[in-house]
């Protein structure tokens, strides 16, 4: 089977036939005898398949039925088979007949004579009796040989078509059309299905009177065309496309849904002006993954000269985005604002200061200009972007003269002109001044009242390649430059609400080309696939009327899916400016040095990977890391790598040897090699790891004493013994095999515990006799710590290096406490005058000291919450746990967060006093709030008076609510204008503030007694909005339900009864509420979304007057609301009972809602909108750290 033909048959993946499939075609040819059957069934037949997507062209025009052409009418022929495809120019073409004769003699494969077309040769390959189908198969193939192969890169977009047709009646055929992009890769290709053998060889061919083999011949004619390839990328398959290779530039990968986010940050990159005021921003001595400025940098920089497609990780990361962020499609125009004012920010007080200013911003006026009166009341504000309207509008001068359109205020609706009073008057919007680059945002989204949800409006719009921005200006702007706008770029959403994708169109050079930006891939691009294809509205010619297939939805629909929604325009007498050459020397040097310093890093670790098998990572301990470190054993191997404590670890050739090592580990040490000595650390059964016996030979590999002092999968670790006694610079070490065995010394590591200190830390290792006593280690233990028998030990000298103790002291054990570390959970007290031997002590045991405390030191110890005895000391270690404090209010600044090692065990007095004691506050005002893992964001209060400990805080009972998804080494703090206690004699009441009718709110927490009342909390509130005294006694509280209101609180209501569920409001009364007649009544009303049961909004209490007319009543109700103009005009008012079920009653201007509303429970409702609903699928609002 020949490479291309194998590739193919993967490609499709199509199943390979057994021998019997073959057979089977036989017999159900019936009596044809078809010569050359035997070759069918050899085993290593080729099968070459075409694409499944293949494209067959119907000629445009009208849908009149055309006149058949016969076969052998060649130039009709190809006319109907072979229609020109629109916006593509041919460059070569011709039309080739092969005749068969003898079709049934055919061997497996055949290969048709060469033909030319274009300078290269071509020729058709025929599968008679099927490619592993009962199909004839077809196809065109590219026909270089061997010694005659085409240049590297060599391909030919071709458009063919192959006709079979009986060579004796030409008006039976049978064709199919293809295009394909041919190369080295792809040299062939047509249909394996052609035509079916059985039709093929059957009497009749379609009815026509004879079969399509006859005379066992039959001709195949091949009509090749071959296109110009206008952007180099027609038809391409893309795989193994390499951008920078074709187009100079590179993509951004997508991490999962930031398809929007590379298309805004490919369109900023090639605004070059922009990237060289970033490469601006001062970052050298800010290199940290939370700089946003620095990320991108780095990312403008690889951009600029990475090979491939780069991530956006290091970015997304300085936004302070988490993983579901990168999942939620967000708007580009918010992302794109936010973005721009952190760069500005960084920006301020370096040489890039306004840079972005100058560029993006331009000036619009906002006016109300009175008609009769010589007044205007205006105010110039700056824009960054421009929101078009692209419904009702069918080009961008449409939507901009949708834009600034003059609405005329008069009527009911006039303005009250200062000095004047009210006034016919105009207003509107105008410019006065464009930006050089001009960001527009077309409303691609908006809300459909029809089908009550957010919908994308695919209606065609057209922008034009040119903009003229001139006639959007005001009569006094600048108009010393023309306001001539050229297309840089269009960023496209392709897809509906729901499901769609995002890619760009830039124009990166002033006279180049467009260039299609879609994630990791950049694909030249012709005029108009930037334009025209991203207009929107409907196909030009639909299938049948079935429409196109939205790739995203898997829904047909006429409409294109694909439109422009936002575009980017340049200042034609700027562009130079802004499309000016970055050089190298534009690039901060230190983002180079970075990246070079990083790619030497990973090409370490690459190499590193390769090599691993030659090498042993050796974990190495030193006296060093025990006296630095404070904890079980004689080091943690988990600890950071730079911590003092840590061992080193070694990167050693497997067939070195001991010594060759340890003359590594003594160059480390700086001592002579001969005074350090390697011990084999093992893994006791009590889950310990101590040092076992020296390595005996110097002599023998790494890889020999891996096997012989470790124990397999697990790592290799050595504790490495400096020489303490030298004679004639010989180190002498004491001999740990002697004979008898009772006279080997002991290898002994000792730690002292200070209660003054609250220290727990190594201070070297002795070596005594077995049968020694354990009181004879208080001379060798003062000895090494410099203590002299005589003197308190409390005062004497900081320790000394380790050494040997001379022959043991008789000095008593009086004042100095031991213990043996066994284990983590075993701290035992010895015994001063049991042998180490009845103590069961052996080499790498490890002895804790401490001096004995009199009662009064013990105490005065005690009552700082410090302990006292080693033991309480190792089980205060056991249980230790590094916690993370975080203000839970307020933005975080340096100090507010810090770690705290504390006992799980305390309390949450004993962890708040900690805190306090930290943070110099009153522990008793402290409050803490466990923190939700999937979010960072706080739970609910601990509570002070739990009888839990910090660990059940942190990490509460599996199963329990509490534990549901709860960070276990985190705590957020407050502190508290008040003391815990006090606050548990008050209430949290969230009350949200009405200022201004309904349409405004306010939220606020107050802090009510409980056991207060309503009054109470109403005093609160007007301290809290600055009331006014004489106010208080208008101010009411109401309670809802549901967005309901359930009842109006009397002051004299106890706080204790309002529930928790109740959402509350406060409000001054109207006055026409507090000025009502006895014949007015008041009644409950509430806002829905066309059913009462779809409540929202804020509900109200209003006032009903007798024999009011509703349309008199709508303007009471638009001053209660504070709801006006075209929003309050889209208001239904319905009157509704208070179920939930109940069916509204809409009412007319002509209505008397006094009369109507005459039932106890009838109240008002307010039908319209929802607009607090989120769109599907969106997450939070965007934003970057």
């Amino acid at each position: 089977m020949d490479p291309v033909s194998r590739d193919l048959d993967r490609e499709t993946g199509h199943p390979w036939p057994e021998r019997g499939a073959t057979a089977d075609l036989q017999t159900q040819m019936g009596d044809m005898q078809i010569a050359g059957g035997e070759d069918m069934l050899l085993d290593d037949y080729d099968v070459i398949d075409e694409k499944q997507d293949v494209a067959e062209i119907t000629p445009e025009g009208s849908t009149d039925e055309p006149t058949e052409p016969l076969a052998d009418d060649y130039a009709a022929m190809k006319e109907r088979v072979l229609a020109k495809l629109p916006d593509l120019e041919p460059e070569f073409e011709t039309t080739y007949t092969w005749h068969i004769e003898n079709y049934r003699s055919l061997t497996r494969k055949e290969r048709g004579p060469k033909f030319e077309c274009g300078g290269h040769p071509w020729r058709i390959l025929l599968f008679p009796f099927g490619n592993n189908v009962e199909y004839a198969s077809l196809y065109l193939e590219q026909a270089h040989e061997d010694e005659d192969k085409p240049k590297e890169g060599w391909y030919a977009c071709v458009q063919f078509s192959l006709v079979m047709w009986n060579k004796t009646d030409p008006s039976i055929y049978s064709c199919h059309t293809a295009n394909h992009r041919f190369n080295a890769e792809e040299s062939d290709w047509g249909f394996t299905r052609f035509s079916e053998l059985r039709k093929m060889f059957a009497a009749q061919w379609d009815g026509a009177g004879r079969p399509m083999v006859e005379h066992d011949a039959v001709n195949v004619t091949a009509y090749v065309r071959i296109y110009k390839d206008p952007t180099g990328v027609l038809w391409h398959s893309f795989e193994n496309y390499n951008s920078k290779k074709e187009t100079g530039m590179v993509g951004l990968k997508n991490q999962g849904a930031t398809c929007y986010l590379n298309s805004l940050l490919q369109s900023l990159y090639f605004t070059n002006a922009f990237r060289k005021a970033i490469y601006r921003i001062p970052t050298e001595h800010e290199t940290e993954k939370k700089n946003s400025a620095w990320a991108l940098q780095r990312l403008f920089y690889l951009l600029q000269t990475s090979e491939d497609a780069v991530s956006t990780q290091e970015l997304t990361h300085s936004f302070g985005w988490e993983t579901r962020h990168i999942f939620e499609q967000q708007d580009v125009q918010e992302l794109s604002r936010i973005l721009m004012d952190r760069m500005e920010v960084r920006m301020k007080g370096t040489d890039a200061e306004n840079a972005l200013n100058k560029m993006f911003v331009g000036k619009m006026k906002t006016y109300i200009s009175c008609i009769h009166v010589e007044y205007e009341s205006s105010r110039i504000e700056d824009f960054w972007d421009i929101q078009l309207n692209v419904s009702g509008n069918r080009n961008l001068d449409d939507s901009f003269r949708d834009y600034v359109q003059v609405e005329t205020m008069d009527g009911e609706n006039k303005y009250f002109a200062e000095g004047h009073g009210l006034q016919d008057a105009r207003k509107g919007v105008i410019f006065e001044s464009f930006p050089q680059v001009l960001h527009l945002q077309l409303k691609r989204f908006e809300y459909d009242i029809n089908r009550d949800a957010m919908m994308k409006v695919n209606d065609r719009y057209e922008f034009p390649e040119v903009f003229d921005a001139t006639p959007y200006l005001s009569e006094g702007a600048d108009r010393s430059e023309p306001y001539l706008y050229q297309l840089h770029g269009v960023l496209v959403h392709s897809g509906d609400l729901t499901a769609g994708h995002y890619y760009a169109f830039l124009k990166p050079a002033i006279d180049g080309h467009f260039y299609k930006f879609d994630d990791d891939k950049v694909i030249r691009a012709t005029l108009k696939e930037a334009l025209e294809e991203n207009f929107g509205g409907d196909y030009a010619n639909g299938v049948n009327g079935a429409g196109v297939r939205n790739p995203y939805t898997r829904t047909l629909s006429t409409k294109r899916s694909m439109s422009a929604y936002m575009l980017v325009y340049i200042r034609k007498s700027r562009e130079k400016d802004i499309l000016v050459d970055v050089t190298e020397d534009d690039t901060p040097t230190h983002l180079a040095r970075q990246l070079d310093e990083e790619r030497a890093a990973l090409e370490k670790r690459r190499k590193e990977r390769e090599e691993q098998h030659l090498y042993l990572h050796i974990h190495v301990v030193t006296d060093d890391n025990f006296k630095a470190y404070q904890g079980f054993d004689l080091t943690s191997w988990d600890t950071d790598s730079n911590a003092p404590s840590s061992p080193q670890t070694y990167r050693v050739l497997k067939n070195s040897t001991v010594g060759d090592f340890t003359r590594t580990v003594a160059e480390s040490l700086q001592v002579p090699p001969e005074h350090a000595r390697l011990w084999a650390m093992v893994n006791r059964q009590n889950k310990t790891i101590r040092p076992d016996q020296p390595l005996p030979d110097l002599n023998m590999t790494i890889t020999e004493a891996y096997s012989r002092f470790s124990t397999r999968d697990k790592p290799f670790r050595l504790w490495v013994e400096t020489a303490t006694t030298i004679k004639e610079g010989q180190a002498l070490w004491p001999n740990v095999n002697p004979s008898p065995a009772i006279a080997a010394p002991v290898l002994i590591f000792l730690k002292y515990f200070n209660p003054d200190d609250q220290t727990l830390k190594g201070v070297g290792h002795v070596y005594m006799r077995k049968t020694s006593k354990v009181a004879e280690m208080i001379p060798a233990i003062q000895q090494l710590m410099g203590w002299s028998p005589s003197r308190d030990p409390v005062s004497m000298s900081s320790p000394p290096s380790s050494g040997l103790p001379s022959p043991p002291y008789s000095t008593p054990s009086a004042g100095m406490c031991l213990y043996e570390e066994i284990k983590h959970s075993m701290i035992e007290p010895m015994k001063a005058k049991a042998t180490l031997q009845q103590a069961e002590i052996q080499d790498g045991d490890i002895v804790c000291f401490q001096r004995a405390l009199s009662e009064t030191e013990a105490s005065a110890i005690a009552s700082t919450g410090r302990y006292t005895d080693a033991r309480e000391f190792y089980d205060y270690l056991m249980n230790r746990i590094m916690v993370r404090f975080s203000p839970k209010l307020g933005p975080e600044h340096e100090g507010s967060v810090f770690d705290l090692a504390l006992s799980r065990k305390m309390s949450y007095d004993q962890f708040s006093a900690k805190v306090g004691e930290y943070l110099k506050v009153d522990p008793t005002h402290l409050r803490f709030s466990t923190v939700l893992a999937s979010t960072g964001k706080p739970k609910a209060p601990i509570r002070r008076g739990q009888a839990s400990t910090l660990a059940q805080m942190l990490m509460p009972a599996l199963g329990t609510y509490a534990n549901a998804n709860q960070r276990p080494d985190q705590l957020f703090y407050e502190v508290l204008e008040m003391s815990i206690s006090e606050l548990e004699t008050k209430r949290n009441m969230r009350v949200t503030w009405l200022p201004e009718g309904v349409m405004k709110e306010e939220p606020m927490d107050v802090l009510a007694p409980k056991n207060g009342l309503v009054q109470d909390l109403i005093s609160l509130i007007q301290r809290k909005v600055n009331l006014p005294e004489q106010d208080v006694s208008k101010l009411r509280i109401f309670e809802t339900h549901q967005c309901r209101i359930g009842k109006e609180l009397n002051p004299k209501t106890i706080i204790a009864s309002i529930p928790d569920y109740a959402v509350l409001y406060a409000e001054l009364v109207p006055e026409e509420e507090r000025v009502a007649s006895d014949e007015d009544r008041a009644m409950f009303a509430f806002h829905f979304d066309k059913e009462p049961a779809k409540t929202h909004g804020v509900p109200f209490k209003f006032v009903i007057k007798p024999r009011e007319l509703f349309k008199d009543t709508r303007e009471r109700l638009s001053k209660r609301t504070g709801i006006k103009g075209k929003q309050f005009d889209k208001l239904k008012f319905a009157i509704t009972q208070r179920s939930a079920y109940s069916r509204p009653t809409y009412l007319n201007d002509e209505d008397e809602l006094y009369a109507l509303a005459s039932r106890a429970d009838d109240q008002l409702g307010l039908d319209h909108v929802n607009r607090t609903r989120l769109f599907p699928g969106k997450g939070d609002s965007i934003f970057i750290r």
